[in-house]
């Protein structure tokens, strides 16, 4: 595959759009799995007898992490030479896995996802401020809308560094940046990647329509990335390009 395009506006703008490059098995592998995540998180908030649990609210939004541990299947999508060409037109010629995790907005309730980095994430929660910017690739699993709660983005941002978050109560959101901020919507079909620097400044809508929709997220880091104090590894560090080369295989 070649991704000038999608390259030159990844370092000029902190995101790029790739347009259906999952498609077939890997999609549908995505999506049969997905429920059952969602059923998961729903039983652990069974289990704590909360409706809420750190960033999910049930029957309104979902995220559910560190998938691939449950389900060694979708390792076939994370190291496969679709992500690994996507890696080395936005990381470059180093790529390790760091975190995969499925989100979810219920239709007609999913709620909006505030402003935020994900290295604002990994700061607010405890990870190292030094951190190196990483990639964060959202899959689509259904055609991503305005109405339906896409992502939208604020065009280079990244070039800011790690800004200041706000834990907001209610949602357990970190936010960065004003609700009010508009920014770029970005509407793509199923089996896209909006592919974006943990730097960029990006949110989601709710979703009106009335249907799920449903994400991937696979994140990928240029070095291990290490806890503070402890200097032990923060989430994985699975090499997937070294030196341009793919090196792990799904």
């Amino acid at each position: 595959m070649n991704f000038e395009k999608q390259a030159e506006q990844f370092a000029t703008q902190g995101y790029a759009v790739f347009e259906r490059v999952l498609e077939g098995a890997a999609l549908e592998l995505l999506r049969a799995e997905c429920d059952a995540f969602v059923a998961r998180e729903d039983a652990k908030m069974d289990a704590a007898g909360v409706d809420r649990l750190d960033l999910s609210h049930r029957g309104k939004r979902y995220f559910a992490n560190e998938c691939q541990r449950e389900v060694p299947a979708l390792r076939g999508v994370l190291f496969s030479d679709t992500m690994a060409d996507v890696c080395r037109a936005t990381l470059g010629d180093t790529a390790y896995f760091f975190f995969d995790q499925y989100v979810v907005k219920c239709p007609e309730a999913g709620m909006p996802f505030s402003w935020h980095q994900d290295s604002g994430y990994v700061v607010g929660n405890g990870g190292p401020a030094d951190h190196a910017p990483y990639l964060t690739c959202w899959i689509t699993l259904d055609d991503a809308t305005e109405e339906n709660g896409t992502v939208r983005v604020i065009p280079g941002s990244h070039r800011n560094g790690i800004i200041t978050h706000e834990r907001q109560a209610g949602s357990n959101d970190l936010v960065g940046a004003p609700a009010e901020v508009r920014g770029v919507t970005v509407e793509v079909p199923a089996g896209s990647i909006v592919a974006f620097s943990s730097l960029l400044l990006h949110a989601t809508g709710a979703n009106t329509s009335d249907k799920p929709r449903r994400v991937y997220l696979a994140q990928y880091t240029s070095e291990a990335m290490l806890n503070p104090g402890t200097r032990q590894l923060r989430r994985n560090a699975i090499p997937l390009v070294q030196d341009g080369r793919q090196v792990t295989f799904g």
